[in-house]
């Protein structure tokens, strides 16, 4: 059986007033939201402990990698990626172990449209990216910092 459960924005802002986080003026505000604020609502509303990994650059994302394959291998839930200016959702990684070359696939969370996969993939709302392009563009820009918010599976007896 799987239970699903869905939390309106506002919700998520009166979770953080109420664990004192931010201040009342912040419901209803259009405030960020980031990978922090975010583990602190998992754990208070469904139980959901999170691991967080700072970057202090996007050009030391790719280090990361490593440690990201074995997320995904030991606890297979999505990753939030928060800083920078964007924030984005990793469903996974594309690690060399020989070339230490790496790529990442990422979900835009900001996609607002109809569930259609083609529209999605076809737009770049959801797709492999390379921390640097073919044509020299950053995708995690050197210049800010990120935060990777991974949640963990409960540990089951």
């Amino acid at each position: 059986m799987h239970v699903f459960f869905f939390f309106f924005f506002r919700e998520i802002q009166q979770c953080l007033v109420d664990i004192g986080d931010k201040d009342p003026s912040f419901i209803g505000s259009r405030e960020w939201i980031g990978a922090i604020e975010l583990s602190f609502v998992l754990d208070k509303l469904l139980g959901v402990s999170c691991k967080v990994i700072n970057v202090r650059s996007g050009a030391e994302l790719p280090e990361k990698c490593r440690e990201l394959v074995l997320h995904f291998e030991n606890q297979g839930t999505p990753i939030m990626i928060g800083g920078g200016v964007l924030a984005y959702t990793l469903l996974g990684v594309d690690y060399n172990e020989v070339s230490g070359d790496c790529a990442f696939l990422i979900l835009d969370p900001h996609y607002t449209g109809n569930d259609e996969l083609k529209k999605i993939a076809n737009g770049g709302w959801c797709g492999w990216k390379k921390a640097i392009d073919s044509k020299g563009k950053h995708f995690f820009l050197p210049d800010k910092f990120y935060n990777l918010l991974l949640p963990q599976r409960p540990n089951m007896v």
